[in-house]
């Protein structure tokens, strides 16, 4: 049975793995420019909007080029606030009831201090959240290919910040040269003081990527994990363990961790049990919305109204929400799915 792009808008919806920094309105970049006084690619929303589009890049590290751009205009409080508040509000539109969206304070310094990189972000998605009722949570992000020692630092920050909004530590960016146990201090940091972690992994490189992320690293989930399957062993503990993924299908094409949607391994995971999550990843750079991914899973990967809807229990399941918290927001959930025909 065929459906709706509208019924999938209707469905209530978590986000588990969207990059604040990826995810901004073309609009809001073009007044914050004008504001800081920086240039952008384009100086008019519809031009903008497709400049900041990847089409043809080659690999990841090609693709986080764009970041630069929008990094540029996010250099003050008022604008983080600002971004984050636009960010839950738009994701309320489409019924996202829960989000945890990450990003790196420590590419937004020495504009800002660490503490004013966290507390500007908080400040608009509690906003955002009054006015909505859509939850959000942040996730403080190391970058593989900065200094170990700036990881921990970030680890430290997240952990200062659990109690007001931060949910968890992870580490992004290019992977290939830049190994995940390098940051394996700043990871047990974090753990050891009760704040969560997942980690980008077997993206843009093999499964050994997945492994250290795991064992080196004590990831509860994994960002992305497209090439799991090129390791039977990995991945039958990734099932075993119930590990969670974050799948990103655009974004995985237009990183070229993926060649074409319909070969994703998104579906062979979910077929085999795996924990399987949708996101978005980047949604100015990849051009879509979560209701879009949805319906590249049904339209693409032929996933059922059915499984759509264990799509969605997975991620409201696998999010870092307090157990308290968590569990009753799923039940709610669950009894809107099954009133929505």
């Amino acid at each position: 049975m065929s459906l709706s792009r509208e019924l999938l808008r209707r469905l209530p919806k978590a986000e588990l793995h969207v990059h604040l920094d990826g995810s901004l309105r073309p609009q809001t970049m073009i007044e914050l420019a004008r504001e800081q006084n920086v240039r952008l690619p384009a100086d008019d929303p519809a031009a903008l909007r497709e400049a900041m589009l990847v089409k043809n890049a080659r690999s990841l590290e090609e693709y986080l080029e764009r970041y630069t751009v929008t990094l540029a205009v996010m250099q003050t409080p008022q604008a983080l606030e600002r971004i984050a508040y636009e960010f839950v509000i738009d994701s309320a539109a489409e019924n996202v009831r829960y989000l945890e969206v990450r990003y790196c304070p420590a590419l937004h310094t020495p504009a800002l201090t660490l503490a004013q990189a966290v507390e500007a972000p908080l400040r608009g998605v509690r906003r955002a959240q009054a006015e909505t009722g859509t939850g959000a949570a942040l996730i403080i992000c190391g970058l593989r290919t900065l200094a170990p020692s700036v990881s921990e630092n970030l680890a430290h920050l997240a952990v200062d910040y659990r109690s007001e909004g931060v949910v968890a530590f992870d580490l992004a960016g290019a992977e290939r040269g830049f190994p995940a146990r390098d940051h394996a201090r700043a990871f047990a940091y974090a753990a050891a003081h009760g704040l969560a972690c997942t980690c980008h992994a077997g993206e843009a490189n093999g499964p050994d990527s997945i492994r250290q992320a795991i064992h080196d690293c004590g990831a509860q989930r994994i960002g992305h994990g497209t090439r799991l399957d090129q390791d039977p062993v990995i991945e039958e503990y990734v099932l075993q363990h119930r590990i969670p993924l974050e799948m990103c299908l655009s974004s995985n094409l237009h990183t070229r961790a993926v060649t074409d949607l319909s070969s994703h391994p998104a579906r062979r995971y979910f077929d085999r049990g795996c924990v399987v999550t949708l996101n978005t990843d980047s949604r100015l750079m990849d051009g879509i919305d979560l209701t879009h991914e949805y319906w590249l899973a049904h339209t693409r990967l032929g996933f059922t109204r059915e499984e759509l809807d264990r799509l969605i229990l997975n991620a409201f399941e696998s999010s870092f929400l307090p157990d308290a918290e968590k569990w009753p927001l799923v039940a709610k959930v669950k009894a809107e799915l099954d009133s929505i025909i």
